[in-house]
């Protein structure tokens, strides 16, 4: 089978009360074509708890990471943005990655993260509707589709949109690749 992934690593960040599915569908798929996804909290091999109590340990902290170190950046939904917007390091590598113009990939309230690193002027983005508003005050467009991808930027509303919006992330960082 061929893996169109293999031999790429994505970040991914991890807090507590991530969304459940909105982390752990992602990097099952990230995984299933061939991506290493590192995952990266505060405390490295601390267990984060999802909102629905799903656990996820964090393979390293965000101390010292750096973007050319990844092909892509993926941030969760759930509340977890709202603490990971918080961090330096996090929004350290966000801008990293936007500079870079590596793939990032953000569903439901993830944008947080995206607005506090102050990326999103000018894209094209979605989210789930009760950050609409933040969004656009931070120079998004915003739309009401399942996925949205504007140049680098991946984006989903909530997780019915997980499948589409996780094939649109795959195949954004197989085509940076080549």
């Amino acid at each position: 089978m061929t893996k169109p992934l293999e031999g790429l690593r994505v970040l991914a960040f991890v807090d507590e009360e991530f969304e459940d599915l909105e982390m752990w569908y992602p990097v099952l798929r990230l995984r299933e074509a061939g991506a290493e996804v590192v995952v990266a909290g505060a405390e490295a091999g601390k267990t984060y708890i999802g909102k629905y109590g799903v656990p996820l340990k964090a393979d390293v902290s965000f101390e010292g990471l750096e973007a050319d170190d990844f092909a892509g950046l993926y941030v969760p939904g759930g509340w977890a943005p709202d603490k990971l917007r918080r961090y330096e390091p996090v929004l350290r590598l966000t801008k990293q990655f936007h500079a870079a113009e590596k793939p990032i990939a953000h569903i439901c309230h993830a944008g947080w993260v995206l607005i506090s690193a102050k990326i999103c002027n000018g894209f094209t983005m979605t989210s789930t509707p009760g950050i609409k508003d933040d969004l656009e005050n931070a120079g998004a467009t915003w739309v009401d589709e399942e996925v949205v991808v504007d140049r680098h930027i991946v984006s989903g509303r909530r997780p019915p949109d997980l499948p589409a919006f996780t094939l649109a992330f795959v195949e954004l960082l197989a085509a940076k690749r080549s």
